[in-house]
């Protein structure tokens, strides 16, 4: 018996990006990306030293890769075109065997009855950008959007749902807040420029894929984390909340469905001297290409509370306006160290029914990262994640909720189809439904949860 039937034409499948599952890093006229250079000067930085050369393999075997999608019921699949194999110098000539590889992807999908679901961008930017300042600098935008145009050229003619951004607010993050991803700068406002340029270079590509006249539909793809005060009574606690919110997820969701910043955040970066170069014209092109389609990554919530400190105390950052608050009792991922909280995907969904004119969206990321899975491997070879499979059916109950309550969302991807090497954790934790086994050349086995999630799709439902 079917409790939770989900509409006909759900989306279901994953998700993977490029940098994590091609390898091939350095053949067929590829350019370096950022992690590629990374690797190279500081492989320390990397869980047990694995860099992104050798991957999953994805470039050698993705023929035997999308026949194990079709196998496990697939109906679509993101993944993302790596900017450096195509154009390998950012902005220039591009690469035509990287142009008959992302076809031959295409292709084999189609042939498989999976849509291909496409993003431009997933952390890796172009070592060959990075050097001219990457998206602190304007011209990046505009080559960006160069980049998308030659993507919607080749490819626009079978693939119908793009996207330009994957989690855009983490390289902000990681490459200029918090030093875990590369160029490791740690400087607020340089961070606030970074994300205003990747914003209007995802306004840019827009603008060319509708000019194009393709008849697809252009969305982006954001980590929204809900913000959940400390005391809901408490109004200190709920104007932090606020703050978070329009700090990591408002920053982008706000300019990509409205077309306007946040006033709020914008109200701080103008009170910090933290505004960053705006050009004539922006605001037109940011207002005037919104998204068709929003697709949302959901992992975890975020707790906060009122600051305990006086503002001014220590270096400028986002905390600086708010501090974490560990909530006692939480249920926990204990491999990962994340918070599980399954109503948040409700809560998501329900904000942009309400708040964001129930733009149509999807679940497009949603996981469990487990690190030391082999433990759970049976005599048979399979690994039997039943803790995915509990994680996995929580939030789609509560997606299907907000589905039944008028929420406009049409699919769930999981992250990911197969594990895959995860930027500085490398292979550390596993997310995928497929196990690939380093030891033994990237051998592919079906999990548990695989197998379980091929019912669900048969089904629509559980």
């Amino acid at each position: 018996m079917t409790t939770y039937l989900f509409p006909p034409d759900f989306w279901w499948g994953t998700a993977v990006s490029a940098t994590q599952i091609e390898g091939a890093a350095d053949r067929d006229g590829k350019g370096k990306n950022i992690w590629d250079h990374w690797y190279e000067i500081e492989p320390n930085r990397f869980f047990n030293e694995v860099g992104p050369a050798k991957t999953s393999q994805f470039y050698d075997r993705y023929k035997d890769d999308i026949a194990l999608m079709k196998k496990l019921g697939h109906t679509s699949f993101r993944f993302s075109i790596s900017w450096s194999r195509l154009i390998p110098a950012g902005n220039g000539a591009v690469n035509e065997k990287a142009v008959q590889f992302y076809d031959q992807v295409i292709d084999e999908l189609l042939a498989a009855g999976i849509t291909p679901f496409v993003n431009l961008f997933h952390f890796d930017m172009p070592m060959a950008m990075q050097k001219i300042g990457g998206f602190e600098n304007r011209e990046v935008a505009y080559a960006f959007a160069r980049y998308a145009e030659i993507c919607f050229t080749h490819f626009g003619d079978r693939v119908k749902t793009w996207f330009t951004h994957n989690e855009p607010i983490v390289p902000v993050e990681g490459g200029y807040l918090y030093e875990f991803h590369y160029p490791k700068v740690v400087d607020f406002k340089r961070a606030v420029q970074v994300g205003y340029h990747t914003m209007l270079s995802s306004a840019l590509a827009i603008e060319r894929y509708r000019r194009l006249g393709q008849g697809g539909k252009i969305g982006i793809i954001l980590n929204l984390t809900p913000s959940y005060p400390r005391a809901e009574e408490n109004e200190r606690d709920v104007e932090a909340a606020k703050l978070a919110d329009a700090f990591f997820n408002r920053s982008f969701l706000d300019p990509s469905v409205k077309g306007t910043f946040p006033q709020e955040l914008v109200a701080i970066l103008k009170q910090y001297g933290l505004m960053p170069h705006v050009e004539e014209g922006d605001k037109a092109v940011i207002s005037g290409n919104t998204v068709d389609l929003l697709g949302v990554n959901y992992y975890q919530p975020r707790r906060v509370k009122a600051k305990e400190t006086p503002i001014g105390d220590g270096p400028l950052m986002p905390g600086t306006f708010f501090d974490s608050y560990d909530m006692p009792g939480k249920k926990i991922n204990p491999h990962r160290g994340w918070e599980i909280y399954e109503k948040g995907i409700y809560d998501l969904l329900m904000n942009i029914k309400d708040h964001y004119g129930n733009i149509e969206c999807f679940i497009s990321e949603n996981g469990m990262g487990v690190e030391g899975e082999e433990k759970f491997r049976d005599e048979a070879g399979v690994i039997q994640d039943d803790y995915r499979i509990e994680f996995i059916s929580n939030h789609l109950r509560w997606l299907h909720k907000a589905l039944t309550e008028g929420a406009n969302v049409k699919g769930y991807h999981l992250w990911t189809f197969m594990d895959n090497w995860s930027w500085t954790n490398a292979y550390k934790n596993r997310y995928g439904f497929v196990s690939v086994d380093l030891e033994k050349d990237g051998k592919r086995t079906v999990k548990k949860s695989g197998w379980w999630f091929k019912t669900v799709i048969e089904n629509n439902g559980f």
